[in-house]
């Protein structure tokens, strides 16, 4: 009778309380951002030498395992430099770089706030049904973050700094800017991260009945165009690139509609 009694309580908090709570889960979170934040660039050296800067190294992981399974697959670093072309460049790229790591790595306690905050409004039977939820939400996030920074990345970097304008190319110098290298690295890692929380998002659509698999089978092969024209906008024009993208989001997609069928049935037997 107390449980019953607690989780009363708690579903009949009014809306001002229920601002409160999220104000906290949300200033909790912003802590966990600026703690890691603060973390990251204190760790200057192993953050750019290691991570930043990995892509330009010959012993990088990616170029290490491509060599060794076929030749015609190797490829190493490219080779251009990076240099700071605005006075200051250098300081307010270390602190964006900071924030953006801050984010990735306080992600799944992000996922633990936000689970903490929606929970007590859930059924005891809602709750088991996404038991687990934050775990999931979170290997998914760090999966497409690794497979943009392993896969994409060096392919797309690679293709961008070894385009060439002429057969030579003597009037135009391999540099880029330290900020546009940064965004550019940045574009292919962190967007994947959220791409590939997609059966998340079918999950709870399926289980609210706004999503059914019967429509996302109906409608597979407009959403095949949908994800390769994505593809090739937040990918360099490059086929293998777009299909390095592209391949893992169609397997997501058909996971999603394996998620969404299970989802919805639960939909369907509460209703």
């Amino acid at each position: 009778m107390g449980e019953v009694k607690k989780n009363q309580e708690e579903k009949e908090m009014s809306f001002l309380e229920h601002l409160e709570e999220l104000r906290w889960h949300i200033i909790r979170s912003l802590f966990s951002i600026i703690f890691f934040a603060i973390v990251v660039f204190l760790f200057k050296d192993f953050v750019f030498e290691d991570i930043v800067f990995a892509h330009k190294k010959e012993n990088f992981f990616t170029y290490r395992i491509l060599c060794n399974i076929a030749d015609f697959l190797c490829f190493g670093p490219p080779n251009f430099d990076i240099v700071p072309r605005e006075f200051g460049e250098k300081f307010f790229t270390h602190l964006k770089v900071s924030f953006w790591m801050g984010i990735t790595i306080s992600i799944p306690y992000i996922f633990y706030e936000l689970w903490r905050f929606i929970k007590p409004g859930l059924y005891k039977k809602e709750q088991k049904a996404a038991r687990g939820m934050v775990t999931i939400c979170s290997s998914l996030f760090i999966l497409g973050i690794m497979f943009g920074f392993f896969i994409i990345a060096p392919f797309a970097i690679k293709f961008l700094a070894g385009y060439s304008l002429s057969v030579d190319d003597v009037l135009v110098n391999d540099t880029t800017s330290l900020a546009s290298y940064v965004n550019y690295l940045t574009m292919f890692t962190i967007p994947t991260g959220f791409i590939f929380e997609l059966p998340v998002i079918v999950y709870f659509l399926s289980r609210i009945g706004l999503l059914t698999p019967s429509f996302m089978r109906k409608y597979r092969r407009h959403s095949v165009i949908v994800i390769l024209i994505f593809a090739a906008i937040i990918t360099p024009p490059e086929v293998i690139t777009q299909i390095l993208i592209g391949i893992p989001v169609l397997v997501l997609y058909e996971i999603s509609i394996f998620v969404s069928k299970r989802a919805h049935a639960k939909y369907s037997e509460d209703n």
